[in-house]
């Protein structure tokens, strides 16, 4: 069986790679979120341009092909 202080040393390497790897997690969400936050823009945008040419007086017409 560890000694006392083995064991503390154990737990405070434990707890120093958990808080790193809580510190990853959270860079990771940090970011992901702000690349949600640019895509939903995006998208709000490009749904904007969407709808304005849906509203235009542009007629729609199919191409010679079809």
């Amino acid at each position: 069986m560890p000694l006392p202080d083995q064991r503390i040393d154990v737990l405070q390497a434990r707890i120093a790679h958990q808080e790193k790897a809580i510190a990853d997690l959270s860079d990771m969400v940090t970011a992901q979120w702000k690349k949600i936050e640019r895509l939903e823009r995006q998208l709000q945008r490009l749904d904007e341009e969407v709808q304005a040419l849906d509203q235009s007086d542009v007629p729609v017409t199919k191409p010679p092909h079809y």
